[in-house]
């Protein structure tokens, strides 16, 4: 295995060599600090360390799991991506759809353009600007009085607040995902289009028999890697836009783990939950790849 090991080497060193930095970066940031996730069953104490930290087992897992907070952090996170899932994930695919679809080549790429914008400007600046247009006096307020409406700060409605979360991400993010749908689809033979057009076939025809079923693959593994971050919903947008008057439907697992281990310094218990929440994530993305794999033939692996 050894000799194969340095033939194949010696034949593919540039192509190694390229590859080594990505590897040392994952070994370092990823692998090298799962280590630490041992804390998650001690008691641990900076001052004793890792090896002098006492042993506790599974009690700060049980004590996430019967606190008060565990139903509605899991329900509020699942809530937030389950939204996202449904109505950001078909969001880049219409979009991919209705760009090739457009026959200017230049009022295309200008689309493309305005629409991956929003992907580049910072998280900081788009909460912002979210912040500012739901405020009393914002933008929205604004057309809101115009129709005989009350003003009202719409990020202090607990409400409102997933709805406002989940179109500003969508709003971000639909030009920037529509990139790799259009990848795909310009991989489509041409020549079944003119074929299809030959037969009579219009336009939406072309679209479900032609379009789609070649970019179902690449649908399916987009699929199967959101659900495996279906409780994952990043902390640092819902922090810059929450308050404790939205907690009950806006606050979820990784603010709670935030304000728990740097807040707190509790830091074995937000381990806890951050460990119980990859975990269930894993298992997610495991039954959604089999799934992916019986109904498709299409899975990660």
């Amino acid at each position: 295995m050894l000799t194969t090991l340095r033939k194949d080497f010696a034949k593919y060193k540039y192509l190694y060599l390229m590859v080594a930095p990505l590897v040392i970066y994952y070994v370092v940031f990823h692998y090298m600090p799962m280590y630490g996730a041992v804390i998650a069953f001690q008691d641990f104490s900076p001052g004793l360390g890792i090896a002098g930290s006492k042993w506790v087992g599974l009690q700060h897992f049980s004590d996430f799991i019967n606190s008060y907070y565990f139903w509605r952090l899991v329900k509020n996170t699942f809530l937030l991506s389950f939204y996202s899932l449904i109505f950001g994930f078909p969001a880049p695919i219409l979009l991919a759809l209705l760009i090739n679809e457009l026959g200017k080549d230049l009022f295309k790429r200008f689309v493309q353009t305005i629409s991956y914008l929003p992907h580049f400007i910072s998280t900081v600046v788009i909460c912002g600007i979210v912040i500012d247009m739901t405020s009393s006096d914002g933008l929205i307020n604004d057309i809101i009085a115009m129709f005989g409406g009350e003003r009202a700060s719409l990020l202090s409605n607990p409400g409102l607040f997933r709805t406002i979360f989940v179109s500003s991400s969508i709003w971000t993010e639909l030009g920037w995902g529509t990139i790799i749908y259009l990848a795909a689809l310009s991989t489509v033979n041409p020549h079944l289009y003119e074929a299809a057009e030959m037969d009579g076939a219009g336009r939406y025809t072309k679209i479900r028999h032609i379009t789609l079923p070649a970019i179902a693959p690449v649908i399916v593994i987009l699929l199967i890697l959101q659900m495996g971050r279906l409780l994952s919903v990043g902390w640092e947008k819902v922090m810059l836009l929450y308050n404790p008057l939205v907690y009950d439907t806006a606050d979820v697992i990784s603010t709670y783990v935030y304000r728990r281990g740097l807040e707190q310094a509790d830091y074995s218990y937000s381990t806890a939950i951050g460990l119980f929440n990859a975990v269930i994530n894993f298992i997610l993305l495991v039954i959604a790849n089999k799934i992916g794999q019986k109904t498709n033939e299409t899975s990660l692996w």
